[in-house]
């Protein structure tokens, strides 16, 4: 990126899982490749991290992910007694915001959770908080609520986004 381009240069931070979930839960799937371009476009991200578990078998995604221009920071994975595969990202994105702190303009924070509520809560104080994306309006932490001056929502953009 040249001095003279006048486009920020934001990252993103997402939450997979948070992400992932919510917007199969409004009934559709998420087309990973459009919103790379999206968050690029709209919010000039220049890099996005993505903090999802370690899963063997999901390697073909992985490499996806990267063609699309993500960068991916893995969580190991436990598998649970019931079946289900647990990998908590919340530590690895709080830690990353941090590391890649005076890399980037802005962050733009991709998740429901309240867990993040503090580290939103200094970026905003400290003047580096672009936008705080939810991915269900219906379905969030309401420790989030406070920030909804800064919140977009992705409820409305299953026709721009919806893997097809």
């Amino acid at each position: 990126m040249s001095k003279s381009d006048s486009r920020k240069n934001n990252y993103a931070f997402i939450d997979s899982q948070n992400l992932n979930l919510a917007i199969r839960d409004l009934g559709w799937a998420l087309d990973f490749k459009r919103f790379r371009i999206y968050l690029a476009d709209k919010y000039s991200v220049a890099k996005a991290f993505i903090f999802i578990g370690y899963i063997p078998t999901n390697e073909s995604l992985y490499t996806c992910l990267q063609e699309y221009g993500y960068i991916l920071i893995f969580k190991p994975t436990l598998s649970l007694p019931d079946g289900r595969v647990k990998g908590n990202i919340d530590a690895e994105l709080v830690l990353h915001t941090m590391i890649e702190f005076q890399n980037y303009e802005k962050a733009v924070i991709v998740t429901g959770d309240g867990d993040f509520h503090c580290l939103i809560e200094y970026l905003k104080k400290q003047g580096k908080l672009e936008k705080l994306i939810v991915p269900n309006r219906y379905k969030f932490s309401s420790l989030l609520r406070k920030f909804a001056p800064d919140m977009a929502f992705m409820n409305d953009l299953k026709g721009k986004l919806e893997y097809k």
